[in-house]
């Protein structure tokens, strides 16, 4: 079977609008924080790569659901592609007008095993279904529905997101000991994060939308 994913221009806008997002430090990344600073860096590591684990399955549940989707419907796929842009946009509309900030994660957190730190990490983020419907909502924007293989392409693009997660996560669980303690604690960086992280979802969600089904 040939291999087939997303044209190099679809790639690299999906890389930037990926690299933009993450950079953005969100819970995730204070709780791999909180872990670091609580106990050492390898803790964090061990975080991020439980957090991202969890993220594969995720992309594999979007990659088979949404192959399935476009099998039965065109339309169906365009429908929820729609509704990913839509998702997208409350997201950020919630973010920037929720009344309350991030909740501190308490540093003083209990020493965990290695094993029982990426056991927690890769549970937290597997059950959340937020980050379901954000990979439901995130990767159809980039599939190039008529090159086929649209399982191929989304477990493509989840597998570069995952990787660019990993990098970028490790790198903040790398800089925790000088940088995590401030960026918890400090409610501007807390209202900065709010504000950014919603503006650059409103702004994937209304480009999605407007650019409708030309990506062929």
């Amino acid at each position: 079977m040939d291999i087939v994913i997303p044209s190099a221009g679809s790639i690299g806008l999906f890389v930037v609008a990926a690299l933009v997002l993450l950079v953005v430090p969100g819970p995730s990344v204070l709780y791999i924080v909180a872990r670091s600073m609580a106990q050492g860096r390898t803790a964090g590591f061990v975080s991020d790569l439980g957090i991202h684990s969890a993220t594969l399955v995720h992309v594999a549940a979007a990659s088979l659901g949404l192959s399935a989707l476009l099998a039965s419907s065109a339309i169906a796929f365009s429908i929820v592609k729609y509704a990913g842009a839509a998702y997208l946009i409350w997201i950020g509309l919630r973010k920037i007008f929720s009344r309350e900030d991030n909740p501190d994660i308490d540093v003083a957190l209990k020493p965990r095993s290695h094993a029982r730190l990426f056991r927690e990490g890769f549970v937290v983020n597997l059950l959340n279904p937020k980050t379901a419907l954000f990979f439901l909502a995130f990767l159809p924007q980039f599939v190039e529905v008529g090159r086929g293989h649209i399982a191929m392409q989304v477990a493509f693009l989840g597998l570069v997101f995952t990787g660019l997660g990993l990098i970028s996560d490790g790198c903040y669980a790398f800089a925790a000991g000088t940088l995590g303690e401030r960026l918890r604690h400090s409610r501007a960086y807390l209202r900065f994060e709010r504000y950014i992280s919603g503006i650059l979802f409103i702004g994937l969600g209304v480009s999605a939308a407007l650019a409708g089904n030309h990506r062929k």
